[in-house]
């Protein structure tokens, strides 16, 4: 468990463990574009659950496909939340240009970046559920080999690739978001 300090919250970085992989139909997901590149090991936080997010990764390694995007995250689907700069969670489907994400690395947060753009299309998604002795969670992404989360050891692992029994890096808070914002209370999302 590492922790990061962010602004006055206090956030903390666990490994999880990949319980399943599975097809999730068609949807909508959502490239996010920086107007600053990344590096290796570093991307934003998303999940299915503002309580359990994962560390998705950016789209610097290239593929046979297509070549490196180092400013784009292929974050997920719509419905997903993303952490903010100042802490704050959105879904992905409220963000606009200008908005600013917490960059972070497996070591914790690396840098706020500004969004240039956003780019949705209906693409094939995969669910991935992962769990830890204390908390469950799961994200959906699109199915494709350039999307990528961060494991333990800070590599990118693409899904296509995952498999259950594979650990990887995610944000996990107590407590619940009202309207993005952390408060006390509890709450169960499924």
């Amino acid at each position: 468990k590492i922790s990061v300090k962010r602004e006055e919250n206090v956030s903390d970085i666990y490994v999880a463990t990949v319980s399943s992989v599975t097809t999730a139909g068609l949807g909508e997901r959502v490239c996010v574009d920086l107007t600053e590149r990344l590096s290796d090991g570093e991307g934003i936080f998303v999940g299915s659950s503002s309580s359990c997010l994962c560390l998705v990764h950016g789209e610097t390694v290239p593929s046979q496909y297509v070549p490196s995007r180092p400013f784009r995250i292929n974050a997920g689907a719509v419905h997903s939340y993303v952490m903010m700069a100042n802490g704050s969670t959105k879904y992905l489907s409220e963000l606009s240009s200008g908005d600013q994400v917490a960059v972070y690395s497996g070591d914790g947060l690396a840098k706020i970046a500004t969004i240039g753009r956003l780019k949705i299309e209906r693409r094939p998604l995969l669910k991935v559920t992962m769990s830890s002795e204390s908390f469950t969670g799961n994200v959906i992404l699109q199915q494709a080999e350039t999307v990528r989360l961060v494991t333990s050891s800070g590599t990118a692992i693409s899904v296509t690739e995952i498999s259950s029994g594979d650990e990887i890096t995610v944000l996990n808070e107590e407590g619940m978001r009202h309207i993005g914002i952390s408060v006390q209370g509890e709450v169960t999302e499924k």
